[in-house]
C-alpha cells in the first residue's frame, strides 16, 4: 500500500508533523510505502499560476496523490477551523482537469495544545473532503488534545490510549484502501 501523507502546519516543530510522523513509522512498520510530503513549498492556490497547467512543484504532489492508495493528513486548528495550509493544499488536489481526491481513501487526524484536540478543524475538512469526493474514515477520531504533554523531547507519542487510537487509524486506513483497490 502506497500512502501520502502530510501535516497542515509548516512549523518546524510542529505537533501534527510530529503525530504524522509516528503513524508514517506505524505504517512503515505494517509493510506499507509512506511518503511524509512537506506542503510548505506549495503556492498560495491562485489560478494565474495555472496558466498551461499546475505549477511543477503543485503538478508533482498532484501527482503522488493520485498514484497513492490513500492520504493521511495531521491538520491543525487555527480560529475552530482548518488551517491554510490545509486548505490550500486540498485546493491544489481538486483543481482542474481533475480532482485527484475524488475515490481516493483518507484518514485525518490532528494535534493542538487547546482543548478540542482539533475536533473543529477535522469536522471541517471531512466536509470539504466529502464534497470532493473523497472518502474520509469516519473512526476513530484522532484528537490530541495539550500536545505539549503528550510528545516527549524525541517528539515520540507518550500517551498509549492515544497510540492505540493512532494505530486504529492507520489499521483502518489500509484496510479501507484494500478493499476499494
Amino acid at each position: 500500500m502506497k500512502v501520502i501523507a502530510f501535516a497542515g502546519s509548516l512549523r518546524k516543530e510542529s505537533w501534527n508533523k510530529k503525530l504524522l510522523h509516528h503513524a508514517a513509522e506505524l505504517l512503515r512498520g505494517m509493510g506499507h510505502e509512506v511518503e511524509e510530503y512537506d506542503i510548505s513549498e506549495l503556492p498560495m492556490m491562485n489560478e494565474d499560476l495555472e496558466t498551461g497547467g499546475p505549477p511543477p512543484i503543485a503538478g508533482k504532489f498532484r501527482d503522488l496523490v493520485e498514484e497513492a492508495d490513500a492520504l493521511l493528513i495531521a491538520t491543525p486548528e487555527y480560529n475552530h477551523s482548518v488551517s491554510g495550509p490545509t486548505k490550500n493544499a486540498v485546493d491544489w488536489l481538486s483543481r482542474p482537469p481533475s480532482n485527484v481526491l475524488a475515490g481516493k481513501v483518507a484518514a485525518i487526524m490532528g494535534a493542538t495544545v487547546g482543548v478540542d484536540g482539533t475536533v473543529h478543524a477535522q469536522r471541517e475538512l471531512r466536509w470539504i473532503l466529502a464534497r470532493l469526493a473523497c472518502l474520509v474514515l469516519p473512526w476513530p477520531w484522532v484528537l490530541v488534545r495539550f500536545a505539549e504533554k503528550q510528545f516527549d523531547g524525541e517528539g515520540k507519542l507518550t500517551d498509549d490510549k492515544l497510540a492505540e487510537s493512532v494505530e486504529a487509524l492507520m489499521q483502518a486506513l489500509v484496510d479501507t484502501a484494500a478493499k476499494l483497490k
